[in-house]
């Protein structure tokens, strides 16, 4: 019995086991199929990547914006792919066209870079790009909104790398330009009931709307200065930051009652425009490099 049973435990040990060794070996086959075919997708998504930036360069956007979909649908984890997908978008856009295809054009693009960042959330290229078409598309139709969406995307990007000045920049511009079409606006309904006593853009804030005006823009204009100071503490020659601070002391001397606190606004604006020129003008002194 022993005997028996040992034969037949050994028998069965014997046919089971080249069964095991097929079903290991096809799984082994199978997986080097499958790592051929992706290793091949990868090859073959870099390819249409490269023929999507050739395109993109020639201006053959609708071909980029081909190659570059092929080439994500190929390989979900190549980044360019998708932040090239979004440029291509973004590129096409027309500031100001409200069409519904220039429209849509816009939102593509924020739609594709927001893709990016659900892959990886710090990817600096895909929050400045949002906050770019964000900024273009607020201007026309006017869209206090979207100026505050794109001011969090620059804001953003400080939070991860708060050393580059650009983003600081861009909130300077966008805390102008809303407090500028806030000016603009209490000057033109001033102008409306005052027909006899109409007031230039260069002349000061009328004393009946400045506490408006103060309520309605003062923050920002605050933080645009303090935006575009820390700007220039991180880029002493970024002129075009020196333009927008000066623009903005304008629009905070708008706000004070004192003439005197008015006129040194003034001047501080009137010292930067000074430094821009210099500025300039040093750097058209410069020599060029030569390709």
């Amino acid at each position: 019995m022993t005997h028996a049973s040992s034969v037949t435990l050994h028998s069965s040990f014997r046919f089971r086991r080249p069964r095991a060794s097929r079903r290991v070996f096809a799984c082994a086959a199978l997986l080097v199929l499958v790592a051929g075919a992706s290793g091949c997708n990868k090859l073959k998504a870099r390819d249409l990547l490269n023929k999507g930036v050739g395109a993109f360069k020639n201006g053959q956007y609708d071909a980029a914006i081909e190659n570059f979909k092929a080439a994500r649908e190929l390989d979900p984890s190549l980044i360019n792919a998708r932040l090239y997908l979004a440029t291509a978008y973004a590129s096409q856009y027309i500031p100001g066209a409200p069409s519904e295809a220039n429209t849509r054009l816009g939102n593509q693009a924020i739609a594709e870079f927001k893709d990016v960042l659900s892959i990886d959330p710090n990817n600096l290229s895909a929050i400045d790009g949002i906050g770019s078409i964000l900024y273009q598309m607020a201007g026309s139709p006017y869209d206090p909104k979207k100026f505050e969406e794109s001011k969090s995307y620059h804001q953003k990007h400080i939070e991860i790398k708060p050393n580059d000045p650009e983003p600081d920049y861009w909130i300077g511009v966008i805390d102008w330009v809303v407090a500028q079409r806030v000016n603009m606006e209490l000057r033109q309904a001033y102008n409306k009931n005052n027909l006899k006593k109409q007031v230039q853009d260069i002349d000061p804030m009328p004393s009946s709307v400045r506490a408006e005006y103060l309520a309605k823009a003062g923050p920002m204009v605050d933080d645009g200065i303090n935006a575009l100071q820390k700007a220039l503490q991180l880029r002493p020659d970024y002129d075009d930051a020196m333009a927008y601070l000066s623009l903005l002391y304008r629009r905070k001397a708008d706000m004070v009652e004192s003439a005197q606190e008015r006129d040194d606004l003034e001047k501080r604006a009137d010292v930067l425009l000074d430094r821009v020129k210099e500025v300039k003008q040093k750097r058209a002194e410069q020599p060029q490099p030569t390709s």
